[in-house]
């Protein structure tokens, strides 16, 4: 197997994928020979990273925080590639503010789409992966869900609920071939990282990482190729945490 087809014959489902990390995600797990169900709630968004990478990258719209609307994308990604191997849910949302500052809608919002969302694509997708025998989920989570972040009680409440969550499938999994595992992505270069770190003025999130710069969307996907490849079979309910070293010494 070449370094390039790590993901040769796969099939995958990638939410959030019309930009940063999605989009990036979605890019590598093709050039890997993967087939990806390109998935964003911005349809304008989801077509133009799906146009350019042709028959093997279809877009699907979808509204993670809907079960309807992922038995759609279960039902398009089987119908179109004939299986379904591996599910990174990757959407997501910030919502900025404190305790007493954030309004129950927001929060509700929040926990919405990071947290329910991600619980009901893995309802929709394991039946299917358990009757396979295999498959790998990677949950998007956060370093907020590690260790925490300060004015941002939403995000942080859902990332960690995502975080325990990838843990509990994992094991009630762990005998099945379906592998369950956790990115936590640190402050990475994408759209909605620099809106964030603008609307954090002046927060701790907001600053630059030991090693001395952001983090990539492109390293971030080359962590998901990693776990989503069979070379991570020993791999499940694990923490992997790429932030260039921030979680150390918050």
């Amino acid at each position: 197997m070449s370094s390039m087809t790590r993901l040769e014959g796969l099939t995958a489902i990638v939410t959030g994928a019309g930009s940063g990390m999605g989009a990036a995600t979605a890019q590598r797990f093709v050039a890997e020979g993967a087939s990806v169900l390109v998935t964003d709630i911005n349809r304008k968004a989801g077509e133009a990273v799906a146009e350019p990478l042709g028959a093997r990258a279809p877009f699907q719209p979808l509204d993670v925080a809907k079960a309807d609307s992922w038995a759609e994308a279960v039902k398009a990604c089987i119908d179109t590639f004939g299986g379904l191997d591996i599910l990174v849910n990757n959407a997501g949302v910030i919502a900025w503010g404190g305790v007493t500052a954030t309004s129950e809608d927001t929060f509700r919002a929040t926990i919405d789409v990071n947290t329910v969302g991600p619980f009901l694509g893995m309802q929709a997708v394991v039946p299917h992966m358990v009757g396979r025998g295999s498959g790998s989920i990677i949950n998007v989570c956060s370093t907020s869900g590690i260790v925490g972040s300060p004015k941002s009680v939403a995000y942080t409440a859902s990332k960690w609920a995502t975080r325990g969550m990838t843990k509990a499938v994992a094991l009630e999994l762990a005998s099945t071939g379906v592998r369950v595992n956790a990115i936590h992505p640190g402050v990475i270069d994408t759209p909605m990282s620099t809106k964030a770190r603008g609307d954090a003025s002046g927060d701790l999130t907001s600053g630059t990482p030991p090693v001395g710069r952001l983090g990539t969307a492109s390293e971030v996907a080359a962590l998901a190729v990693h776990l989503a490849s069979p070379e991570s079979a020993f791999i499940t309910g694990a923490d992997h945490v790429i932030d260039g070293g921030r979680s150390g010494g918050w």
